[in-house]
């Protein structure tokens, strides 16, 4: 379809409102009513209002013609079951994250996060750009779902620790709630990493059951009060420098969808993507500076020794992971030969700028 085509079809208006089940190829005058799981709880902030948002876009560009209901975790399914449950078609949309289905899928990993990877503006170049979106296409469509990126975290802290770390002894031994390719690289370190869904991480640091808690970064941090269970708030970003939010389509209601309809999902994902990041970058300046000045949370960063024993641990990781299963080894290759080829600008234009303007006190 052309672009103006598209435009075209965003300023049109539904005529009729009889539901078309998924499985059918929807006509102009039908209102489709589909319903998305997601990992978060109902209207949590920027991660359950960023799949609202999308539910939101998807039903104004669209006219009207479709409406999706947004459920929040448990509503529907667990937290951690919206990728089979969307796969199965008991939802026809989800929104969670890739690296959360490392056992199902363990290729899925990069298309949330990779241990001192690339950033946020690199990742969205790769995924637009280099070819990340048809890699990840041909990843899920095994699994009956079409994927998209439906929001960015930007930079991840390191995480909140009830105990100060003062060397890389200090790391062994402690369990820490931490999902993906960085929970592997974590557990290389002598650490023990487990994953469990965001609204379990207060109960299990204030029970002992964790030592430390990555979860997303100031703004999220403080909705769920970390802060008053961990006394030090380690910023030293390694494991999540972009954190993709994914969007899935049951790959057979996707396909019954018409080509305008199609196109509005796809054009609502990118610009839900742009949102989410925008506010994180308000939210997290903001909430940030209310739990230093406000909450007196202790800013830390690791030492030396620690964060190279995380490179080291996360390397080995990728070569494991690449070396045991084809797919993350092509998508690796892609995304390794993406972030080469950026990383010389990024180097001369935006770091290049960042430590100039702290030169001169900016």
């Amino acid at each position: 379809m052309q672009r103006r085509n598209f435009l075209k079809t965003l300023g049109a208006g539904a005529a009729g409102v009889a539901a078309a089940p998924f499985i059918s190829t929807a006509k102009a005058d039908e209102v489709i009513t589909w319903r998305m799981v997601t990992s978060w709880p109902q209207n949590f902030p920027a991660l359950g209002t960023g799949a609202k948002d999308f539910a939101e876009r998807i039903e104004r560009l669209s006219g009207g013609r479709m409406r999706v209901e947004v459920l929040g975790a448990g509503e529907l399914v667990p937290a951690l079951e919206v990728f089979d449950a969307v796969a199965a078609g008991t939802a026809e949309m989800g929104h969670s994250a890739a690296y959360y289905w490392r056992g199902k899928v363990a290729a899925a990993q990069f298309f949330t996060a990779v241990p001192f990877g690339m950033n946020t503006t690199e990742t969205n170049a790769w995924l637009y750009n280099g070819g990340g979106q048809e890699l990840w296409d041909e990843l899920y469509a095994k699994h009956n779902l079409k994927p998209f990126a439906v929001g960015n975290t930007g930079t991840q802290m390191a995480g909140w620790f009830k105990k100060e770390i003062h060397s890389l002894d200090d790391m062994r031994g402690v369990r820490i709630r931490l999902p993906g390719l960085a929970g592997e690289a974590m557990n290389g370190i002598g650490a023990t990493a487990v994953n469990m869904p965001g609204s379990e991480i207060f109960t299990s640091l204030q029970t002992g059951v964790l030592d430390a808690a990555d979860w997303v970064g100031p703004y999220n941090d403080m909705a769920f009060g970390l802060y008053q269970v961990a006394d030090y708030y380690y910023t030293s970003v390694w494991n999540e420098p972009s954190a993709v939010l994914e969007g899935t389509i049951n790959l057979d209601a996707w396909n019954a969808l018409p080509d305008d309809l199609k196109d509005v999902v796809t054009e609502a994902a990118r610009s839900a993507n742009l949102s989410m990041i925008d506010e994180f970058t308000y939210r997290n300046a903001q909430a940030l500076e209310t739990l230093v000045e406000e909450h007196g949370v202790e800013l830390r960063t690791f030492p030396e020794d620690v964060m190279q024993a995380l490179y080291e641990s996360s390397m080995e990781v990728l070569e494991r992971q690449v070396d045991n299963d084809p797919d993350s080894k092509k998508i690796y290759d892609s995304y390794l030969a993406f972030q080469r080829l950026v990383r010389p600008f990024t180097d001369v234009g935006e770091y290049s700028y960042l430590k100039g303007r702290e030169n001169v006190g900016a």
